[in-house]
């Protein structure tokens, strides 16, 4: 099938979901850090989710949308204020905008089952980056039959490319077997295609790795790193804005391994990296190589962990994570 009219719509509603977060972000001080106030990235949360399931709404209504937040929490007395800033917020953007169409637009994303065609998203994947005002992503992909067919990775912090440092913000669109490209979202320079790196000694290899140590179990990485021969450093960024930067070679490796019993991890945290990534030339799969099931609704209910390389390497990752006895237990 040809999902043109998806990525053109994903990517737009990811661009303009951006500009929000920005907007957000640039009015965090450090006054708000020191008090460990988290209510800019809740607003930024809301007032993202609200405008990607607007477009998805608006161009295609029969289509369900998994997304992480619903409006329950905003319609509170308590959360009166943040309602009224997410509301500022989009009025900024999108004229005319009240509370109550607000929380309809937010709750279009209040699908959980699996369905044929449904979409999935992560309004702000990487919320504590987002407070430090480092990366984070905004992650929309669309998946039919089991099988992730369009994403858009919006990562506003995120440089362009690694000599372009001081040109930040990029969206990653990967379409089904047509490969992913990186679109500056300045309009600065025309979009370019990405490919994984061509590393095939795992010696030489860089892992990419959460910040937060909460989403991955460290200890394990580095015993996995050591089994590799890998002694280059991490590349630590917080979220899906790793697949970006294996998507494009900077790393080779990034594992999310998991940290407790019984832990599920969610769609909307790897839909959109894993096509961007795989697009570009990598494997992904869970900790047992087995390939991510996207067809049990809000969860990898099936799998456990998740390992994302460059493809070259994969094989060689796997059977150090079994030697080191990483498990889901």
């Amino acid at each position: 099938m040809n999902y043109s009219t998806e990525q053109e719509i994903a990517v737009k509603a990811v661009q303009e979901a951006a500009k929000l977060c920005q907007a957000v972000q640039a009015q965090i001080t450090s006054s708000v850090l020191e008090k460990k106030d988290k209510s800019p990235v809740t607003v930024a949360d809301f007032g993202s989710q609200a405008l990607v399931c607007r477009a998805i709404r608006e161009a295609f209504p029969d289509d369900p949308i998994i997304a992480e937040e619903d409006s329950a929490a905003l319609k509170t007395d308590e959360n009166a204020p943040l309602l009224e800033k997410v509301v500022a917020h989009l009025s900024d953007l999108r004229s005319g905008v009240d509370a109550e169409t607000a929380c309809k637009w937010i709750d279009h994303g209040g699908a959980q089952e699996y369905s044929e065609r449904f979409w999935t998203l992560d309004p702000i994947d990487g919320t504590k980056g987002f407070l430090r005002g480092e990366q984070y992503a905004i992650a929309l992909a669309l998946i039919v039959d089991g099988e992730i067919v369009v994403a858009a990775l919006g990562c506003p912090n995120l440089p362009v490319s690694a000599d372009q440092p001081d040109n930040t913000g990029v969206v990653y669109a990967a379409v089904l077997g047509e490969g992913t490209t990186c679109i500056p979202m300045d309009g600065s320079t025309e979009s370019v295609a990405v490919k994984v790196s061509d590393t095939t000694d795992s010696a030489q290899a860089r892992f990419c790795e959460s910040v937060e140590s909460g989403h991955t179990s460290h200890s394990d990485s580095a015993n996995v790193a050591e089994k590799l021969g890998i002694t280059a450093d991490s590349v630590r960024l917080d979220s899906q804005a790793k697949y970006a930067v294996v998507a494009r070679g900077e790393a080779d490796i990034y594992l999310r391994l998991p940290t407790r019993p019984g832990y599920v991890e969610k769609i909307w945290d790897h839909a959109a990296g894993v096509l961007v990534m795989t697009e570009a030339g990598g494997k992904a799969s869970d900790i047992y190589g087995q390939p991510l099931e996207f067809n049990h609704g809000w969860g990898l209910h099936a799998n456990k962990g998740v390992i994302v390389s460059n493809g070259k390497l994969h094989d060689a990752v796997i059977e150090a994570i079994n030697e080191v006895g990483v498990t889901a237990a």
